[in-house]
């Protein structure tokens, strides 16, 4: 057992540390391929699927993620599904990214002029290579700095699902505390961990809007 902070305890949460990196990697990747699949459909689908699209999105936008943390957790056990604490985490959180992401991806695959889809036409290209060749790329562009800003926001959010007892960062930093009764040194270091996860993104994140922005002015 852990008697007082010092490298074993780093190392504790640094373990903790490589559980919200690769939580935050398996949600991103999921939500980002339901998310672009939900971005396509609200965008070019027929009424019926934009409609439900949209109704999915604003269910989840208006759900605390705690909720779906819980319902992941607790809820689907009462159906006969039961999830290990990783399992749970990564779904709710990839209902939430999910939500995310296809809203604004949507409104970057929106945001591309309607001559451009009218010059595909033009030059006889088929939907799915009007995609693939002319909206999405241009899309992508427009996307990366909100969604690189997004990637922050699941960083932190990992840290709820200390509430069911996955061992991330933060459950890391509680058990550690309840080790040594230090908690200054405990959370200081886990604060200090999030800050250098989260930081570079955020600057990579601003840096591509200002890139973006300047590219406008020209």
């Amino acid at each position: 057992m852990i008697q007082s902070f010092g490298w074993p305890s780093v190392q504790f949460l640094i373990q903790g540390l490589w559980w919200t990196v690769g939580l935050s990697l398996v949600t991103f990747v999921c939500g980002g391929v339901l998310g672009l699949i939900f971005a396509l459909g609200r965008s070019l689908g027929p009424r019926w699927l934009r409609l439900l699209i949209a109704g999915y999105i604003q269910l989840v936008q208006a759900t605390p993620l705690l909720i779906l943390l819980f319902l992941a957790f607790y809820g689907l056990s009462f159906l006969g599904f039961f999830f290990p604490p990783f399992a749970a985490a990564a779904i709710s959180l990839t209902l939430y990214t999910t939500a995310f992401l296809a809203d604004i991806w949507r409104g970057c695959i929106e945001a591309i002029p309607k001559a451009q889809w009218e010059a595909s036409d033009s030059l006889a290209l088929t939907g799915g290579q009007t995609l693939r060749y002319v909206i999405l790329p241009q899309a992508l562009r427009i996307a990366i700095g909100p969604t690189v800003g997004f990637m922050v926001q699941v960083v932190k959010n990992t840290s709820v699902t200390a509430l069911i007892g996955f061992v991330e960062l933060t459950r890391a930093g509680q058990l550690l505390n309840n080790m040594t009764f230090q908690p200054f040194h405990v959370f200081l270091t886990v604060a200090l961990m999030y800050f250098a996860l989260c930081y570079p993104l955020s600057l990579w994140s601003e840096k591509l809007k200002e890139q973006k922005s300047a590219s406008l002015a020209h």
